[in-house]
């Protein structure tokens, strides 16, 4: 088992950032620099691909892996009887339902954004074989068509005739971390179906206010009426984390916090 890969900035009330895709968290950097005022804000790699492996080989990944891994970051960032924040985003997201389930103990409140958890719904299974066939076009067809067949998915739209393309190699979707997302998250994140358990920490729901009307958005309503959570929008749509990122720190801020302090 190797040693989990994170990055620490700022003082204040642990709060831990799960990045979704393959959990490469480029485009981070400002969100967790706003962050930083207020919280120790500890930012998850759990393939360590931004800590020297991209390019290394990776195995189909699991849910549980993700979230042993940052509960061991957890374990390493928390003093006795202390309790974190956690954020997670798409299938960071995922992994940190997973967290809330199995390791609840260590933790305080935790936001998930647009979990693609879509076997909740009540048509979940022809959603996760939607997922599915997505990672099917990329295996045969590359990163252009499996992204436009994405789009359509998301978007609950028929895709249309998709562009032609050609599988990477292997050296290619090593360094790629859209392409580790689509050969080894994927399908195992949006087959995951979470528990509801009994929890002293809190839990707050959350989709993007660009995503109203799809498939996404759907799924944040209905875990969070499923899990009796609290339900919040977010700017922007799926990525709206790189796209607003001061209005997502004041948002968690005033979420975990409950005011956003002002200097």
């Amino acid at each position: 088992m190797t040693d989990p890969h994170y990055d620490v900035t700022g003082h204040g009330p642990v709060l831990l950032i799960v990045p979704g895709g393959a959990g490469h968290p480029m485009g981070l950097g400002p969100v967790t620099d706003a962050l930083s005022a207020h919280f120790t804000v500890v930012t998850y790699d759990p393939l360590g691909l931004a800590h020297g492996r991209l390019g290394e080989p990776v195995a189909d990944q699991r849910v549980q892996d993700w979230s042993d891994g940052a509960r061991r970051v957890l374990d390493e960032m928390l003093g006795e009887g202390e309790s974190a924040y956690v954020f997670g985003t798409s299938a960071g997201a995922v992994a940190a339902l997973d967290l809330l389930a199995r390791h609840g103990e260590r933790l305080r409140h935790v936001v998930v954004h647009e979990p693609p958890c879509v076997g909740v719904l009540p048509d979940g299974a022809r959603q996760q074989a939607a997922f599915q066939n997505v990672c099917a076009v990329y295996r045969a067809k590359g990163l252009a068509a499996a992204g436009a067949l994405m789009t359509a998915v998301l978007e609950e739209r028929d895709a249309g005739e998709l562009p032609e393309g050609q599988p990477l190699s292997r050296e290619e979707e090593l360094t790629t971390p859209m392409a580790l997302s689509l050969a080894h998250v994927l399908e195992p994140f949006t087959a995951y179906v979470p528990e509801a358990g009994p929890s002293q920490a809190r839990l707050t729901v959350a989709a993007g206010t660009d995503s109203r009307g799809q498939l996404l958005y759907r799924t944040a309503e209905f875990l969070s009426k499923a899990q009796q959570a609290d339900f919040v929008e977010f700017p922007g749509g799926h990525i709206g984390i790189l796209q607003h990122s001061s209005a997502y720190a004041d948002l968690l801020t005033r979420k975990f916090l409950g005011a956003v302090p002002r200097s």
